[in-house]
């Protein structure tokens, strides 16, 4: 009997399987709700559709209130806006656009722009924002995480305490016995670079050559206006797939020790000469030295 369903949402495609004992008619429920709440999500917060909640709340001046799901995602961006001095930031939405990474695709850039900063365009207040200046925000670095968590929720809730969620290879393990993952190469995808053996928490990758084009990728500096092409992947695990998610972003844009101080995690950077670094408490077997 099968215990899995996959499909395509926010871009990509989800493989969720459940260990716990379900049946046919439980587990084809299970997914219908999980379908409605990716599309909930997207609704809400993707930059590529006009009708959003970001590309029209977030758009008019004055008091806007934040949906539910969105507190831990700004109080997470504002954190992490804060320990990497401005350069994690949900406001370089509009350097993507002006990069040729736009709601077209379109892949042809334009002359970038030094985002603003938080403190000029908004201040939050949970369930409230207060909209200063209009601005294109972006949050590719943290959302799918997220979301990732709330399905989790979702499942846990339906009475199914053990599963597995992938979500483009940004996973979220709840096993009573220890699962091995791979390190996807990030020069060849059909090939790993390691495997770590987890049963509960969260690994989540951010590679540059995921989506790339010309000079840029979806990781942008927004001080420096240009893609980091000094490292190829980075890894971290956490027990929650949206600060995974968030921290192996902020790993292009800074080095670990200005995230460490604040925050639990363990991680994985590889270099462009195949070198890395990783914290002691990382523990992997690479395939290469």
């Amino acid at each position: 009997m099968s215990n899995t369903f996959s499909f395509k949402g926010i871009g990509t495609i989800w493989e969720i399987e459940i260990y716990s004992p379900i049946n046919p008619t439980q587990l084809e429920y299970l997914e219908e709700l999980i379908k409605k709440r990716v599309e909930l999500f997207e609704q809400t917060y993707s930059r590529f559709r006009p009708d959003s909640f970001i590309n029209s709340a977030l758009m008019q001046i004055g008091a806007v209130k934040l949906p539910p799901d969105a507190e831990k995602l700004f109080t997470l961006y504002k954190e992490l806006y804060t320990a990497t001095g401005g350069l994690f930031t949900p406001l370089i939405g509009q350097v993507l656009v002006e990069a040729g990474y736009d709601k077209e695709y379109s892949l042809i850039p334009k002359t970038l722009h030094t985002p603003p900063a938080w403190e000029d365009t908004a201040d939050l207040s949970y369930p409230f924002i207060n909209i200063k200046k209009s601005a294109t925000y972006d949050f590719g670095a943290a959302g799918k995480g997220l979301l990732i968590d709330i399905v989790s929720q979702i499942i846990i809730e339906q009475g199914f305490p053990e599963f597995c969620i992938d979500a483009g290879k940004d996973i979220l393990l709840y096993s009573s016995k220890p699962i091995r993952i791979g390190l996807e190469n990030p020069l060849d995808f059909k090939e790993a670079i390691g495997v770590v053996t987890l049963s509960k928490g969260s690994i989540c990758a951010s590679a540059g050559s995921r989506r790339s084009w010309g000079p840029y990728h979806h990781i942008i500096n927004p001080k420096t206006l240009t893609s980091p092409n000094k490292i190829l992947a980075t890894w971290v695990i956490a027990k929650e797939a949206l600060l995974a998610d968030a921290l192996s972003t902020c790993l292009f844009l800074v080095p670990a020790e200005k995230l460490t101080p604040y925050f639990s995690f363990e991680y994985l950077t590889l270099y462009e000469d195949n070198s890395i670094e990783k914290s002691s408490s990382f523990s992997s077997e690479l395939f290469f030295k």
